[in-house]
């Protein structure tokens, strides 16, 4: 068994009554529910009665109750003959539909009656009234009202009414509920026939009537847009075109009518319609409309729309274009010099660029520009010729202007004076910087250090990815200006060169420049790092320019992210200008990964990771050991060698001895280097000198005696205490030549240095044997003899190492020699010695 709620069961039983329903046909209701209206305004008062039965077996011995849906409601009670009566009354009925019950209290809750109660607005009258006809196939007249704010709540039913006045034809056309318009066919309509047209609204609180319009309808037919058929010259009207035009297939039978016609014009070279467009009234199809006061030689193209009376405009035509007839062109150019090259040497280039200023005409489709030395332009003294905004030229000699003109072929217009400046080493302004206004616009801001002698300023700027001179533009500004707003075709995500040069009487200043952007976002590629070197715990990442065209802003930052295993992210900051970093304090044997961020105003793009490790030897560290190791080594051996030149003598004769060489032997090598060093210029007047091999010089106090000669002669075992012998010819008992076992030698011992003063003591002589075997020679040798100077001055002959024959001089012959001649032996007195 199905068990409802006494709500869903109230429901049912009222909607049960309001539609009449019987649970069997022999059964008659128990109770009656009257109402005023069952359709009430909304929020006014409402009352209902409920008529009981006395035989009513539900409500025997039962109270009554009211209920509006499912709220309870108080009510009374009137008592009657036929039975019994209860009244409800609601004061402001505030639902737009509510069912009204009456109950018994039975259990569960019975209901013995209801009525459904509606309400809502009386419709407003029709608002905004219209008609449009339409004129092609098929012909047509809609309108269409607003039906107003206020909703009504209730079902509203919208006709329309019409009546043409020459036929007092009348129609009335009923709507589909919520419908606000409705179409006419053409029978319902004459299109040069006035009529009446209203709207009414009607619901179950009453009707409203729209104001009555009267129109005709070809007044408010929209035509199809027109055609322009030509756009011609006017024959010497200058500033002039013709236009021939004619309405659309559909409305070609109205070509007698007269109709009112706008027209509209730009030029070539604009992107904008004239803002007020030219009305012609009352002119028919077949009949060209001219347009003049426009400007000379200039390519124009047009459209127009047409309207009959007060009818709503068609839409604009296509367009068509025309060039009214040339003439001069009129007005003066703006221009901008500016001078590049070598002054000291005066060889200057020039660049020139102009643009029309307001007043500037061309008059013509096809202009060009000439600029030249002479007011007048002529051949001579023409520079350049170009159809373009720009020209380069070299500097004439002794020329302090030039002159541009603009030429067509109807003329040529006033030259405009340009004045040579000069360049002026000094900078001015210190500051400039460019903030994007919008797509079109540049807002350039510039600040001066001195002002004096300013005339003005001229701002440059031109695309950096297109180095054609013709994109470069340019705006002069008044001395007292720090700001300048630009306008142009900027586009967005290109960078835009802006410079600043300030402008004296006699020259142009040094300029300032900024790169600039309309619109900024993150870069279309990013930088691939690449590791340049690392040492120790360090590592130095690197990467390249971003390519001009692929920033798509101006750089802000460069970021490094990097991280080892297991460990934090850490990020580094890099210079936007070094384009480097240097990771530090990581880890050897670890693997790293690294990305980097580049920024600008306008986003951010994330490069790849790349990984890297630390070795524990790296490169730098390996050659910075070799390099110490080298170090090291090079001054070992620098140290080594500096040694061994310094006792170079002493490793000589302690490796390799110095054996005496008679056939050398000569005075020249008597003594040691410090010997030399005593004796070092008289020694070299010796004309034939014949080389000793050593001297040997012995400090000996006293003169020695026999025994002592004896034991020196006698040691050949000690001799070499003694330094080397003489060289000299050995005459002695015992000599036998070459084949002789042994050889003497003579050692000469001084009692003091030599260079000392000579002592008192003669010196002594001694001989040596040394069994160094002498080299063999064939000749004979017989010494000389040599003088010794006695000491009361008088000479007397003396034979050194013996006595000979030649010391007996020859008759006639100068035998005496002197110590003069002999520098060395001049230091050395010889006695006698024995030769035993």
């Amino acid at each position: 068994m199905i068990m409802m709620s006494p709500c869903v069961s109230v429901i049912l039983m009222v909607v049960a009554f309001v539609n009449g329903a019987r649970i069997e046909d022999d059964i008659q209701s128990c109770a009656k529910v009257q109402t005023a209206s069952a359709v009430v305004p909304l929020g006014s008062p409402v009352t209902a009665t409920c008529i009981i039965r006395d035989d009513c077996p539900l409500a025997t011995g039962q109270d009554v109750q009211w209920r509006l849906n499912d709220r309870l409601i108080p009510g009374i009670s009137v008592a009657s003959d036929s039975g019994r009566i209860y009244k409800v009354a609601i004061s402001d009925f505030n639902h737009t539909r509510a069912f009204l019950t009456c109950c018994v209290q039975a259990s569960p809750i019975q209901v013995v009656g209801g009525v459904e109660i509606r309400a809502g607005y009386p419709p407003l009258a029709p608002q905004n009234l219209s008609c449009q006809t339409n004129l092609t196939t098929p012909n047509t007249l809609t309108c269409s009202w607003d039906p107003g704010q206020q909703e009504t709540h209730l079902p509203t039913k919208y006709t329309l009414h019409t009546k043409i006045w020459d036929s007092n034809e009348k129609q009335t056309y009923e709507l589909p509920t919520g419908l606000h318009q409705y179409t006419i066919p053409r029978s319902g309509f004459v299109f040069f026939s006035e009529m009446e047209i209203y709207v009414k609204a009607v619901n179950e609180l009453g009707e409203a009537t729209s104001l009555p319009m009267v129109l005709e309808p070809v007044s408010v037919a929209k035509f199809d847009p027109p055609r322009i058929l030509k756009v011609e010259v006017v024959p010497k009207r200058y500033g002039c075109l013709k236009l021939r035009w004619g309405l659309s297939p559909h409305q070609a039978w109205m070509h007698d009518f007269r109709l009112n016609l706008e027209v509209r014009l730009k030029t070539a070279d604009s992107s904008h319609w004239s803002e007020q467009p030219i009305l012609v009234s009352q002119v028919k199809p077949t009949r060209p409309v001219d347009q003049c006061r426009l400007r000379h030689g200039t390519e124009y193209f047009a459209q127009i729309r047409v309207r009959y009376r007060q009818s709503p405009w068609s839409e604009w035509s296509s367009s068509q274009s025309g060039v009214t007839l040339e003439s001069a062109p009129t007005g003066r150019l703006d221009s901008w010099l500016k001078v590049s090259g070598d002054h000291t040497h005066k060889q200057l280039t020039m660049h020139l660029f102009w643009k029309p200023s307001q007043q500037f005409r061309a008059n013509s489709q096809n202009v060009s520009y000439v600029v030249s030395v002479q007011k007048l332009p002529a051949e001579k003294g023409k520079l350049c010729s170009t159809p373009r905004n720009y020209c380069t030229f070299q500097l004439p000699r002794k020329a302090k202007k030039v002159y541009l003109s603009a030429v067509n072929a109807a003329g040529k217009s006033s030259p405009t004076e340009v004045r040579i400046y000069q360049i002026k080493r000094h900078t001015v302004i210190s500051e400039i910087k460019a903030i994007p206004r919008d797509d079109r616009s540049l807002l350039v801001q510039w600040r001066s250090v001195d002002a004096s002698g300013l005339t003005g300023y001229v701002v440059e700027w031109s695309p950096l990815l297109k180095t054609d001179p013709s994109f470069i533009q340019f705006e002069t500004a008044d001395r007292n200006q720090s700001s300048l707003v630009i306008t142009g075709s900027f586009e967005p995500y290109k960078p835009y060169g802006i410079s600043v040069y300030p402008r004296f009487k006699d020259g142009i200043g040094l300029p300032q420049t900024v790169n600039a952007y309309s619109r900024q976002r993150a870069p279309s590629m990013f930088p691939k790092m690449r590791m340049k070197k690392t040492w120790q715990s360090h590592i130095e990442l690197s990467w390249d320019e971003i390519p001009l065209d692929q920033r798509n802003g101006i750089i802000q930052s460069y970021k490094v992210f990097y991280w080892g295993e297991n460990g934090p992210v850490n990020a580094v900051n890099a210079d936007t200008k070094e384009r480097r970093v240097i990771l530090k304090d990581l880890n050897t044997m670890t693997l790293y990964e690294a990305f980097i961020m580049v920024s600008t105003l306008g986003g951010s793009l994330n490069g790849s990771t790349i990984h890297f490790e630390i070795e524990p030897f790296d490169a730098v560290t390996i050659v910075m050991i070799v390099i110490a190791f080298g170090v090291g080594l090079s001054l070992l051996i620098i140290f080594i060698v500096v040694t061994c030149f310094s006792n170079h003598k002493r490793l000589k004769g302690h490796f390799w001895p110095i054996v005496p060489d008679p056939a050398n032997s000569s005075i020249k090598k008597w003594t040691s280097d410090s010997a030399q060093e005593k004796f070092p210029a008289w020694d070299k007047k010796e004309s034939n000198p014949i080389y000793l091999s050593h001297l040997s010089f012995l400090n000996l106090p006293m003169k020695l005696s026999k025994e002592e000669d004896d034991l020196w002669s006698n040691s050949a075992e000690d001799t070499s205490d003694l330094g080397e012998s003489i060289c000299g010819s050995p005459f002695i008992p015992g000599y036998s030549g070459s084949n002789s076992d042994s050889v003497p030698y003579a050692t000469v011992i001084f009692s003091s240095p030599c260079c000392s003063p000579p002592p008192n003591e003669p010196h002594v002589y001694l001989r040596s044997e040394s069994t160094q075997p002498l080299l063999e020679t064939e000749e004979s040798f017989s010494p000389k003899c040599y003088q010794n100077m006695a000491s009361d001055g008088m000479s007397r002959e003396q034979c050194f190492f013996g006595p000979c024959d030649d010391c007996i001089p020859e008759e006639g012959a100068n035998t005496v020699i002197h110590w003069d001649d002999f520098p060395f032996l001049q230091a050395l007195t010889m006695n006698d010695t024995p030769n035993d």
